[in-house]
């Protein structure tokens, strides 16, 4: 099975029998509670040399949501559209996640996810169906890419989780 394959694979697991909509739209807070009262230098501590700490995971989450809200909005306008692919790696080192502070990075996350949610909310059952063609995955439906957010959030919540609680 291809590196593409087992991550969409993994990530179907995590949303298996979820409502998208409701996890997409509590992620936020679950995040914030997770890391309430944790100082930063714990948020930043890294649980190995080549993994994301708890910042970096909520940095790029706060990043994904912002290719997720184009792809949305390019799915629903323009049925069929392709969907490029993006180096989550590349993205890190340039966005220098290591140094965002994790609380405004939660804050871009929150403020770009309620736009999207907003948005989801309003679709027709015609756009929920509507698609795009991604550089990796194929065929994607607005309600697929949804379903992948989901568990693409419940996957990093349990690295933050697992990171914090593991000390």
């Amino acid at each position: 099975m291809s590196t593409v394959a087992l991550y969409k694979t993994s990530l179907g697991a995590y949303a298996q029998g979820k409502d998208a909509v409701a996890v997409l739209s509590d992620a936020p807070r679950m995040i914030a509670g997770l890391i309430a009262g944790v100082s930063e230098l714990a948020l930043r501590l890294r649980p190995l040399p080549k993994k994301w700490s708890a910042t970096e995971i909520i940095t790029h989450l706060a990043e994904d949501e912002l290719v997720t809200s184009w792809r949305y909005r390019q799915m629903v306008e323009n049925t069929g559209c392709a969907l490029a692919a993006f180096d989550q790696d590349r993205w890190a080192r340039l966005g220098d996640y290591p140094s965002w502070n994790p609380w405004v990075a939660l804050q871009m996350f929150r403020l770009l996810r309620e736009a999207n949610v907003r948005m989801l909310k309003r679709l027709t059952a015609e756009e929920w169906e509507r698609f795009g063609i991604h550089a990796e995955r194929g065929r994607m439906r607005v309600r697929d890419l949804a379903q992948h957010m989901t568990g693409h959030d419940v996957n990093h919540i349990e690295q933050i989780r697992s990171i914090l609680y593991a000390r």
